[in-house]
């Protein structure tokens, strides 16, 4: 099984190897290398969606852009390109390092809020999740790669939501084709059976895959599902649009290494594109009015820092200004910009000068609880993370051959289940989830213990459950109107009601799957004890936290409503010159890990922004 943590000398050889190779001609870190201060796009942000639109802008030879990143380059960062090493970057360089308030619904618990620092963004790095307490943080990783594109009912809810039929599922199909390139497994194993190749892309840019290496466990997990297929049906492809069942998981890796939207959408031969620029470690302060547009100000020149105690320097763009900073970053450059409640920006002492309440509201995060129990294995990933000569070998395996455990993610299936729909959890709340294909909950199903450090003995698996279609809602604001601190993130995890309810569903449903006869000789015995609603309700409060899947801070909303950030065509309202284009303008969050939902974002606001202007 895979270690997490090889030992020093061989990881230190390995990243000295892989830092010979040299940087790309269009990333520089100095805004001296830089032909000059004036672009046709800028994008704020070289992140999952700004490195896409990146992309595609310079797709057309005489359009010039130029990206700013306020973190390092993606280039010999080791611990970013092997997949099982999805979560060793969090409280690095490559994180923002963002802390919760204390969340009132995790019993006044505060913790890391993961979101990548580095070109790619949290594409990059995926997500090293950490339980929310007090004074300790204990890793735990459960999110890396996924490649989930939620339900149909998702996509048609938002255009829904936003009166733009564009947004519907059918209407994001080439999008989807755009973005991805389904790629073999790193071990070639025949995938029959493992996914539905109809609903697929295999001309697109981001590398796709199925797991690279299986395991005893994951069988088991597909006979249960014949053993109980009523309700835990298996489901030959999740990314169909009707995602309810138990089924393989797709995740972005290419020849046993991560794909992100650094190594496919800013690969070599796109960044040597003559039209591109990137620049790292460029901290952007503000977005500032150059005049007026058709009877709005204008926002087209961007005030930013390339260093600590860097006097700012200004660049400006001929079109557009596109915000791509994700979650956190965009609605806290809006709120420094002046954008937001007029009344809250003058308190804070920042001069308000576009009034949008919804700035930084509306942030809506799923939330995640680890289920485990003690089994009858040696061949979990506890046994790996105990033996140093093994960690080596399998280290040195990947580092050779691209291959073995560590090519992969770290759980190979999950599931998305629905609370039957006459629950009465649903007499006083209607249904909060998109539709009937949508799933209340999911099951993130790991072979071995998420959390770090593991038990001195045993072995372990692992079902984390997440609720999915959260009513909880958060808020990103402003700690002083200096633009360089941290904002204060309050994603509000379980803070509703149905929230817990659901929860609770999902605990109770997945304690049930493991009751199929095939764990009869396998699980030795529950570690969670909770039993009784109060018992339970103390046990999710206690260790429930974030799968930082935050969305909806600069939501999307009807063009000409007195709500939201941005209309449908993802232009910030009541200007002009600004675009907003991340996760962040999702309304709800999907049913789903973000990252397609991202990509699906950003590639469809290439095509928009490219029609505006005539492109």
């Amino acid at each position: 099984m895979p270690a997490m943590f090889p030992q020093k000398s061989l990881f230190q050889a390995i990243v000295a190897l892989n830092l010979l190779g040299s940087c790309l001609g269009a990333i520089v870190e100095r805004v001296e290398d830089l032909p000059g201060l004036d672009y046709d796009f800028i994008i704020i942000g070289g992140g999952t969606a700004g490195l896409v639109v990146a992309n595609r802008l310079t797709e057309i030879p005489t359009i010039s852009v130029l990206v700013l990143e306020a973190g390092g380059s993606n280039e010999g960062v080791f611990n970013s390109m092997v997949p099982f090493f999805n979560g060793k970057l969090f409280q690095t360089d490559a994180d923002w390092n963002y802390t919760t308030l204390p969340q009132e619904g995790l019993g006044g618990r505060s913790g890391g809020y993961p979101a990548g620092h580095i070109l790619g963004g949290t594409s990059s790095m995926s997500t090293l999740r950490h339980n929310l307490t007090v004074s300790l943080l204990t890793p735990t990783r459960k999110d890396g790669l996924a490649y989930t594109r939620g339900s149909s009912d998702d996509y048609d809810r938002y255009a829904r939501i936003t009166g733009d039929s564009g947004w519907s599922w059918n209407s994001i199909q080439p999008y989807l084709r755009k973005n991805e390139i389904w790629t073999p497994p790193a071990d070639h194993h025949d995938t029959r059976g493992e996914f539905n190749p109809a609903v697929h892309g295999f001309h697109g840019i981001n590398a796709v895959s199925l797991p690279a290496v299986t395991y005893p466990f994951d069988r088991r997990v597909v006979q249960a599902t014949s053993e109980l297929p009523d309700e835990f049906p298996f489901n030959l492809d999740m990314n169909s649009g009707h995602h309810i069942g138990i089924g393989w998981t797709q995740s972005t890796i290419k020849g046993g290494e991560r794909s992100s939207s650094a190594t496919s959408y800013l690969a070599p031969r796109f960044a040597q594109r003559k039209n591109l620029h990137v620049l790292v470690r460029a901290r952007v302060s503000r977005v500032v009015q150059t005049g007026s547009k058709l009877g709005m100000p204008l926002f087209t020149s961007v005030e930013f820092s390339n260093g600590l105690g860097d006097t700012l320097k200004r660049v400006t763009a001929r079109k557009e200004v596109i915000v791509s900073s994700g979650v956190i970053g965009t609605p806290h450059l809006l709120l420094n910009s002046g954008f937001g409640d007029s009344a809250t920006l003058s308190r804070i002492g920042i001069k308000p000068l576009v009034h949008l309440p919804s700035v930084g509201q509306n942030l809506t995060d799923h939330a995640f609880v680890a289920n485990t129990w003690q089994v009858n294995s040696t061949d979990t990933f506890e046994s790996a993370i105990r033996n140093a000569t093994l960690m080596e070998e399998q280290l040195k395996q990947w580092n050779e051959t691209r291959m073995g455990p560590y090519a992969a993610s770290t759980f190979n299936l999950a599931g998305w289940l629905r609370v039957p729909d006459d629950s009465s959890i649903f007499d006083k709340v209607p249904d909060p989830s998109a539709g009937p294909h949508t799933g209340h909950f999911e099951f993130i199903i790991a072979n071995g213990m998420t959390r770090l450090p593991v038990p001195p003995t045993g072995n372990y698996m692992v079902i984390g459950t997440v609720v999915i279609t959260p009513l909880s809602r958060g808020s990103v604001e402003l700690a002083t109107n200096n633009p360089f601190d941290l904002p204060k993130i309050n994603p509000n995890l379980m803070a509703a009601d149905l929230d817990l309810l659901l929860m609770r569903e999902a605990i109770h449903s997945v304690r049930r799957f493991a009751k199929a006869p095939v764990w009869k000789d396998y699980i030795i015995a529950a570690v969670d004890t909770a039993e009784t609603d109060a018992e339970l309700e103390q046990f999710i409060r206690s260790t429930a936290q974030t799968v930082s899947h935050a969305v909806g801070t600069s939501a999307m909303s009807p063009r000409g409503a007195g709500y939201g950030v941005v209309d449908p065509d993802l232009r910030v309202k009541k200007v002009a010159g600004l675009r907003v284009v991340d996760a962040s303008v999702l309304p709800l969050v999907p049913a789903a890990h973000t990252q397609v939902a991202t990509y699906v974002v950003a590639e469809r606001a290439s095509d928009l922004i490219k029609a505006a202007w005539g492109l």
